[in-house]
Formats: structure tokens, sequence, C-alpha cells
């Protein structure tokens, strides 16, 4: 029999090995300087609205949300945000409607408790205040619409639908979307996408860059930020990719990197194909149609991530401010 005493040390550096494989180069302690989100629940104000007296409802939903209700009616409702009459009228129509009825049972259901949310959030945004404390962050709203849009955004607020949250298999969402994009319309993705509205109302691409290069780049830098600022989620979670998909990026990188420089794609200026290589799609077009969609962007974040690793003294205000996507590729040794 080995001797225990013996085989300890080298378990020890075992496991020193494996928490350095997966320690966050940016990683913080958000239990300091933490920054406390609390979600506005629009949705659940709404939902629960008094039909026997709506206006006087809407008069307080007015009070409890001065700055997000106008807005929504204006660009759900499409009224006049000082007819309270018309608007409680609306209210109430959609409220008593039997389909919406359903969607909004199963929205208070799903997000009866958003804590783990919300907790979620507030580490991420404790990561932003902590590496770009200039930054004011947005509020955040949930609202529901009868699935006539799914975010709402401005210079004050993020809010977003969270009735597309229902899971992928609501029956409700087989008529009024794709198949494809029914994976991410889950409660699970609700903090990441948060987050990642947050990063590009933070960041914005220079208008002067158009190529396909200058746009992986851009959505590379972000997705690596997602991914610093969330550190305890899975890649193929944060891309938005089941694992088989993520396997599938991997195994044909080498594969996919090539076909876009044969094929001269990374530097064309043409916007519809660079539609095809980021936009929500079954499959990215000029690659395969095994593959998944928004390859563009994969190809992007594995860039950034080489560009990091080989580049250890920049950090993530550096990365930002660096706008000369040529730089970033060339520096990063990208060779899959």
């Amino acid at each position: 029999m080995k001797n225990p005493f013996f085989i300890l040390p080298y378990l020890l550096i075992l496991l020193l090995l494996i928490s350095c494989g997966k320690s966050n180069r940016f990683g913080i302690d958000t239990s300091n300087n933490r920054v406390e989100v609390k979600i506005h629940r629009f949705d659940k104000d709404l939902i629960t609205l008094d039909k026997t007296n709506p206006k006087a409802g809407v008069i307080l939903l007015y009070n409890r949300y001065p700055h997000f209700l106008p807005i929504y009616i204006e660009q759900i409702l499409e009224t006049a945000t000082t007819d309270t009459l018309a608007v409680s009228n609306l209210f109430v129509k959609f409220l008593n409607d039997t389909v919406f009825a359903k969607v909004n049972k199963k929205t208070m259901e799903t997000f009866g408790d958003i804590s783990d949310i919300e907790k979620s959030v507030s580490d991420a945004y404790s990561y932003i205040h902590y590496y770009f404390p200039d930054v004011k962050l947005p509020e955040i709203y949930f609202f529901v619409s009868g699935f006539n849009r799914s975010a709402l955004l401005n210079n004050q607020f993020i809010s977003i639908g969270s009735d597309f949250y229902l899971g992928s298999d609501f029956p409700s969402y087989k008529s009024i979307t794709y198949k494809y994009l029914l994976l991410n319309m889950r409660r699970e993705r609700v903090a990441t996408d948060l987050v990642s509205a947050t990063l590009f109302r933070m960041f914005v691409m220079n208008k002067n860059q158009d190529r396909l290069l200058d746009n992986i780049i851009f959505r590379g830098k972000v997705m690596y930020l997602l991914s610093a600022f969330i550190p305890s989620e899975k890649a193929e979670n944060l891309m938005g990719y089941t694992p088989e998909q993520w396997k599938w990026c991997k195994e044909y990188q080498k594969q996919i990197w090539a076909t876009m420089i044969d094929k001269k794609d990374l530097f064309s200026s043409d916007q519809h194909l660079i539609g095809k290589y980021l936009n929500d799609a079954p499959f990215t077009a000029p690659i395969s149609q095994q593959s998944p969609g928004r390859l563009g962007t994969w190809i992007g974040w594995q860039i950034v991530n080489s560009y990091m690793k080989k580049n250890e003294k920049v950090g993530l205000r550096d990365l930002m401010d660096q706008n000369n996507s040529q730089k970033i590729l060339e520096e990063s040794g990208y060779k899959p």
C-alpha cells in the first residue's frame, strides 16, 4: 500500500494546476464595492392591474414608472402618453385576451422569484463598475407586450420582454418565431442577455470601420468582456449555442478560418455578406449548412482570446480602446 503522505503533495500540485486553469485573469471579489441591481417589475404590475378600475391603475403605473411607462405607451401601444383613458382601455383589452392571459399567467409563474437573476446581473455589474467606473449603469425593467417587442432601450434603461423567456418548448412560440431562435427563449438566458445588452450599449463600433474583420473583432471584444464578467457561465451558453454546436465550431475551426480567408470575405464591406456571418440564422451560409449561425462572432471571440493571451499587459479598457482590427488580428497570432 502506497504511503498517503507521499501521494498528498502530488494531489496538491494537481489541484493547483486545475485551479489555475480555471482562473479568471480579471477576476474580482464582487462583494467589495458591490453594485446591487433591483429589476423593476412593470410586467408584474401590468398583469395584476385592477381591471375593475383600470384608469386609477394606470395613474398608479405613471407614478411608479415615470420614465419607462411613457416610452412603453408610445412604442408598444402607439398612442398618446397623456390619454390615460385610452391607455387603460388598451391594457384591459390586452389582459382580457384569452391567448395572452395564458402567456401572462406563465410569465408570472416563470418569473415569480427573480432573486437569482438579480444576483447574476449584480455580480456582472460589479465587474463593469470595477473596470469601467465612469460608466453610468442603466436601470433594468421587465415588461410584457403580447409578443409585440422583445426589448426597449434608451440612454437611461434596458428593458426586456419577460414573455419572450418562457422556455424553448412553450407552445405559443411555435407560431411567432423560427425554430432556431427557440434555444435562447428561456429563463436561463435572461441575465446573460441583460449583461450583453449593457455591453453593446456601452461600446459602439467605429462608423468608419465597415469590413467583416472590423465587425467580428468588435463583437469578439464584447464576448471577451461578457466571459470575464460572467466567469461561471459556460462558453457555449454565453454564445447561445448548444454543446453540439460549440463542439462543431471547435472541430471545424481551421476550415472555418480557411474558408473566410480563401473567399476573401474577411476584408469585404458587403453588408449583406457581413449579416450572413453575424445575424441570427439557422446556419452561417458562407461556411456550411451544418454550422450554427453567427460564426463571425464566434471566430472574432477566438481571435480576441488569442490576442489577450499573447498580450498579458493589455487590460480590458485597453482592449476596448484598441480600434485597429488589423493590429489585433496580427498580434493575436491566431492560427487555428
